[in-house]
This record gives structure tokens, C-alpha cells and sequence, in this order.
């Protein structure tokens, strides 16, 4: 029976060639050549296949010389492998030359040498159709070296790699050139974002506008396959006997029409479809306006960046279509009594599509559930003990979120979440201290491990210091104190996040701040620099995060009645929102998503203080003359007490209603 080495194992052909290569009767043992990093993963996928016992590993790497297979496993290989099936290659036509080359030529050239030191009976080369470069017309399976351009790192080195097999004396070979492989027909598996997948996330946006009619132009044609057709195609012809010296073309036998091709990919997602086609010459003409923008630096970035929103590499643009029909004649012939060919895209695109779905969509995290847009969602909220998180958090429970309460007293969330149980909601306690490194990279990586995603972040928790800066002359650790938990300990937290969020291309957080960052707040120096701090990185990191869906909203909070207020005796008598109204301002934050939250109050002042600042100097002047500091800030807190009540003179009540929710 013969012997089998495989390389490439885990990719999607890989993966679909060696589990239907077990199944056969007459496969007595398949070797599998798997770098040390991906030796577990290899191992977890042959325990699904049937007759693992058939499988053994050979730990190797297509860039180390001589594969990283030792004189000591060649030994014991040697004579072996009836059958050396090269698939392990870098299908990526976004990658550089330096990387192609490396796994696309010299891994080739490594697995050449092994061939041949192995005295293998056939080495079965999978290349590609991307080796007919720019060639227009009919490229048949026995053309190779045309003349053609090669335009992309991808089509030069599985060029480079094939010209290696063929000009080679010492093993026997057979080329395989499989088209575009898309996911499993059946089961729409696929391991990544490739080809027309690049297209999906365009369309699926399409499916918001009406299903009218679209007129497009003529873009050419194409050539896809899926991966089940590549991989049984393969196995049949690996195994037959008498086909060495030849070139495969695995492939569609009809070139189909790139418009056909998203229309057979709208019609699954519901998106609009193309049913009138401009002519080839006008077609030709847009064609070439579109290339022109390159060479347009205003026009050229606009463009790029609307493609980057949509995931799709400007280098696909001038290689959706093959300008080579490709020959198939010798392939189905051969396929012929194997019953094996090639299924119509229309048949199975919905397949596809509702994996790409499920599975690939990067932005598929941003789908909610189906009582709301906080449905479902993890939301880490900080300071949720007490006050506006705790409320926050009963809120989002009775919308369906799950939040994951943070604080440092842990009998205090506990309280919270059995509160939010009662109810009928759901929740999770994470005690952490935000001013320790440790502790919040040890929150984030238990959330992790036991809710599997965050989807959004409340940093509520912080320290208020109302205290003049005539009474801070020695109290510098004031400054630090409110720096620790309300900028570092809110940055330290985004920080530990945004990587997650980075890669499931989704996160919203929210920064609840303060009025006092929209004006000039006397005797908060060291609280709304802190606040104001952690407004402007905020703003910042949106920008360089915008790409990867994530969003902030700062919330300039008014005055609330919380604990943290307490020990300033004169807010008594002010008026204040209560927890429950400032956590609807973070619930519309969380649902909303908007740039920023605030009160009518608060944009006067930051309109005022824009228009006329000195008005408003001399205004807070006048505020912090009237307010005095309270003693606990160790000021005198000299206030006039009435009948249980604190009043206060004419004038501060006035400036009391004209700033309302202000923090004087």
C-alpha cells in the first residue's frame, strides 16, 4: 500500500485532501509535516479525522534548511513515501516579496531537496492558476512560461515555485493549478477572508438599500471552486497511476462573469443585484478612470481609505478578473469515471454567505440580540458598588446585557449582582484594584477566560477632591491620588481592552467625566485635570482605533447625589441629578454610541468660556469667592445654618441655577 507525506495539513485544502486521503481502504499510512507551533492544533484536528491511528507527525518548517528534518527521521522516511503531496504555500495576494518568497520559493526548493533525499516516488506539486499572470486568451494545462506578466509577489512566486518542480530531473512531478478556492459547498467552511470574501462586507452593507435594479460595468471574468471539488479533484488524481509529467487545471470548466458572481452572492444576502450591464468599451473606460486615481494623491487617499472601511486591499482591484480562460480538457477527462465535478456557484453561494457570516464577517461582534442593542452584550462597568455604576449596571441587566461589575469591595458587587439575579437578569463580579497593573491585567484575563468577549466599558469609577490650590501647596499627592484612579487607572483599563476589541472589530467605551472639563471649575484642579486627561486621550485613541469599529463617548457628567459628594457639606443644598437619571446618560452612551453626552448647562458654559473667557474667569472668580472650602478639604466651610437646612447668600443661589449641576 502506498506511503503518504503530506505538507500543509492544516490549510483549508490541506485539512479536506488528508481527511478524505484516511477514509480510502487502501491508505496504509499518511506522515504529516507540521512546524512545532502548530504541532498541538495538528494533533486536536487529526482526533477528528477518520483513522487517526493511520496519521504520525513529522515536525519540520518549509523556511529551516533542510526542513528542520533531521539525518535521523530521513533515515527512517527514506524509501518510505510513495507519494510527497506538497500543499503548505502562502495563498495571500495582499503578502510582500519577502515573505512570499520565503514560503512559496524557498519552502518549495526545501521540499525539492527532501523529495529528493527521500527517494520519493512522485512529489505532487499544488500550484496555481495565478501562474498564467496577465496571458489573455486560452491558457491550457501543458502551457507554463508564455510570456506573461506576473503582477503580484503571489503569481511571481507560485511561478518561481512551480519553474523549480518542473526544471528538476530528480523526482517524478505532477501541477496542480487550482482557481480561486472558496469555502466547503456543504458546510461553507473557509479559514479566512480571501478572494470574493474580501467582497462580502461591501455587499453586506448594500443589503440596507432598496432592492432596486443596479446598472454596473462589464468587470470580466473569474474562475472559483470549492474546496471540497480542490480536494476530492486532488485525491483522485494523486492516486491514479500513469499521470507524472503532468499539469492540472482545477478549475470551473466555463469562465464566469465577475457581475454573476456578486449577483449570485447578493441574491444570498439579500443585497441588490446587477441586472444591466454597461458595454465592454464604456466598461473598459471606467475601468481605467479607476486606475487613474493611483497616480491622484487627494483622490488616490479617499479611495483608499473607503476601501480599507470595507476591507477590501486596493491590490484587488486590478486582479478580480482573469484575463486567461482557462483549459480544463485533460482534468475532466481524467475526473471523468470519478464522478467528481465542479458545482455551480448559484447552488451553493448561500452556503458561503451565511458562513462568512456566522464565522468570518469581522464585523459580525457588533450584531446584538433581539430585545435591543444592549442585548447580549458583556459591559465591564467600573465603580458599580454603589452610586451611578450600580445603578448603570440594574439598568443594562433589564435590557439584556450581562454587566461585569468591578470595584475593590467585593461584598458590595455581590450585593449588586444578586439584586440583578433577582430580577431576572444575569451578571458576574470581578473585585479589582484599577491603580495596580497587575490587578487589571489579571481582570481583564479572567473575563476573558470566563465570559469569552468584552463588548463595551464603562470607566465610572473616581476620585473627587474639591480642595483650592492655596490649600494644596503640600498636598501634592492630591494631583497623584486623582491621577491614579481617574486617568491612569481608566487609561490602564482601555489599554488592557483594546487589543480584543482590535481583533473582533468592535467595542464601545464610555468615560463618564465631568461638567467642570466644559468650564473652569474652582477648587477641582487636581479632579478636571484628571477628567480632562482622560477626554483627550479618549479623543485621540478614537481616531487610531476608528478602522477598527471601536467607538468612545465621554459624558460630562452634571453634579449627582452620590457618596463621593458627601463630604462637601454645601452641596445639600444644591440641586443634583440622582444615580438613576445619570445612568440613563450612560445608557443612552451605550446604546447610542454618540461622540458626547452633556446637559444643556454645560454646553453654555463651554460656549461661554470659548466666546468669552475673561467673562467667565471673572464669573468663577466671583464662585469660588462665595463657596468656601469645605472643612473636610480643611477650610473653615463657614455657611449661615437655618432650620436643618444650609442657606445660602442671594447671589450664590442665583449662580446656583444659572450653572446648574456645576461643581462649585
Amino acid at each position: 500500500m502506498p506511503g503518504y507525506l503530506v505538507t500543509g495539513a492544516t490549510g483549508l485544502i490541506g485539512r479536506h485532501f488528508t481527511r478524505l486521503l484516511l477514509e480510502r481502504d487502501d491508505t496504509e499510512h499518511v506522515r504529516l509535516l507540521v512546524r512545532a507551533a502548530s504541532r498541538d492544533r495538528l494533533e486536536s484536528l487529526v482526533a477528528t479525522w477518520p483513522h487517526p491511528e493511520k496519521v504520525s507527525l513529522v515536525v519540520g518548517d518549509l523556511s529551516a534548511e533542510r526542513l528542520g528534518v533531521g539525518d535521523e527521521v530521513r533515515e527512517e522516511l527514506r524509501g518510505q513515501v510513495d507519494h510527497l503531496v506538497h500543499l503548505a504555500a502562502l495563498y495571500d495576494i495582499t503578502a510582500d516579496d519577502e515573505t512570499s518568497v520565503r514560503a512559496n520559493v524557498d519552502g518549495t526548493r526545501n521540499v525539492l531537496e527532501l523529495a529528493a533525499d527521500l527517494r520519493v516516488g512522485c512529489l505532487h506539486h499544488v500550484s496555481s492558476v495565478a501562474v498564467a499572470g496577465d496571458h489573455e486568451g486560452v491558457f491550457t494545462e501543458d502551457m507554463f512560461d508564455v510570456g506573461q506578466r506576473l503582477p503580484t509577489a503571489y503569481h511571481r512566486t507560485k511561478f518561481e515555485a512551480e519553474r523549480l518542480v518542473r526544471h528538476q530531473h530528480e523526482v517524478p512531478w505532477r501541477v496542480y493549478r487550482p482557481a480561486i478556492v472558496v469555502g466547503h459547498s456543504e458546510t461553507g467552511e473557509m479559514d479566512k477572508v480571501d478572494g470574493p470574501y474580501y467582497l462580502f462586507t461591501a455587499i453586506d452593507k448594500l443589503n440596507r438599500l432598496p432592492n432596486l435594479p443596479l446598472v454596473g460595468p462589464d468587470l470580466g471574468n473569474t474562475n472559483i471552486v470549492p474546496v471540497d471539488y480542490v480536494a476530492k479533484a486532488l485525491l483522485a488524481l494523486v492516486t491514479r497511476q500513469h499521470l507524472d509529467g503532468c499539469t492540472f487545471h482545477l478549475v470551473s470548466p466555463e469562465p464566469q462573469p465577475v457581475v454573476s458572481v456578486y449577483n449570485a452572492f447578493a441574491r444570498a444576502a439579500g443585497a441588490p443585484t446587477i441586472d444591466v450591464q454597461l458595454d465592454e468599451r464604456l466598461s473598459k473606460g471606467i475601468v481605467r478612470l479607476v486606475k487613474l486615481t493611483e497616480h491622484v494623491p487627494g483622490v488616490s487617499l479617499v479611495r483608499d481609505g473607503f476601501l480599507a472601511r470595507l476591507g477590501i486591499p486596493p491590490v484587488l482591484l486590478e486582479n478580480t478578473a482573469f484575463p486567461s480562460v482557462f483549459a480544463s480538457s485533460a482534468t475532466r477527462k481524467e475526473l471523468a469515471s470519478s464522478g467528481v465535478e465542479v458545482p455551480r456557484l448559484e447552488n451553493y453561494a448561500d452556503v458561503l454567505w451565511r458562513y462568512w457570516r456566522e464565522h468570518l464577517d469581522p464585523f459580525r461582534a457588533r450584531v446584538h440580540g433581539s430585545r435591543g442593542e444592549l442585548d447580549g452584550r458583556r459591559i465591564v462597568i467600573t465603580g458599580a458598588s454603589s452610586g451611578i455604576g450600580r445603578a448603570t449596571a440594574l439598568k443594562v441587566a433589564a435590557q439584556g446585557a450581562v454587566p461585569l461589575l468591578v470595584a475593590r469591595r467585593q461584598h458590595e458587587l455581590e450585593e449588586v449582582r444578586d439584586e440583578i439575579v433577582a430580577a431576572g437578569g444575569s451578571a458576574a463580579v470581578y473585585p479589582a484594584d484599577l491603580t495596580d497593573v497587575e490587578s487589571v491585567s489579571k481582570l481583564v484575563k479572567q473575563i476573558l477566560d470566563e465570559q469569552g468577549r468584552i463588548d463595551m466599558v464603562v470607566n465610572n469609577a473616581g476620585r473627587s477632591i474639591r480642595r483650592s490650590i492655596k490649600l494644596s501647596y503640600d498636598r501634592f499627592h492630591d494631583y497623584e491620588r486623582a491621577m491614579a484612579i481617574n486617568y491612569f487607572g481608566a487609561v490602564r483599563l482601555i489599554l488592557a481592552v483594546l487589543p480584543h476589541m482590535s481583533e473582533r472589530k468592535f467595542g464601545h467605551i464610555v468615560n463618564v467625566s465631568s461638567i467642570g472639563v466644559q468650564g473652569i471649575a474652582p477648587r477641582f484642579s487636581a479632579y478636571v485635570a484628571s477628567k480632562a486627561a482622560l477626554d483627550y486621550f479618549s479623543k485621540i485613541a478614537a481616531t487610531e482605533t476608528h478602522g477598527d469599529g471601536i467607538t468612545f463617548t465621554t459624558i460630562h457628567m452634571p453634579l449627582v447625589r452620590t457618596p463621593m459628594i458627601r463630604p462637601t457639606k454645601i452641596y445639600d443644598a444644591f440641586p443634583t441629578k440622582s444615580p438613576d437619571q445619570a445612568a440613563d446618560m450612560v445608557v443612552r452612551a451605550l446604546r447610542e454610541r454618540p461622540k458626547h453626552i452633556g446637559t444643556p448647562e454645560g454646553y453654555l458654559i463651554q460656549a461661554a468660556y470659548t466666546f468669552l473667557p475673561g467673562v467667565v474667569d471673572a464669573l468663577a472668580y466671583e464662585g469660588f469667592r462665595i463657596f468656601p472650602d469645605s472643612e473636610a478639604a480643611g477650610g473653615t466651610g463657614e455657611i449661615k445654618l437655618g432650620k436643618g437646612e444650609r442657606h445660602l447668600s442671594k447671589a450664590a443661589t442665583r449662580l446656583i441655577k444659572l450653572t446648574r449641576g456645576f461643581h462649585w
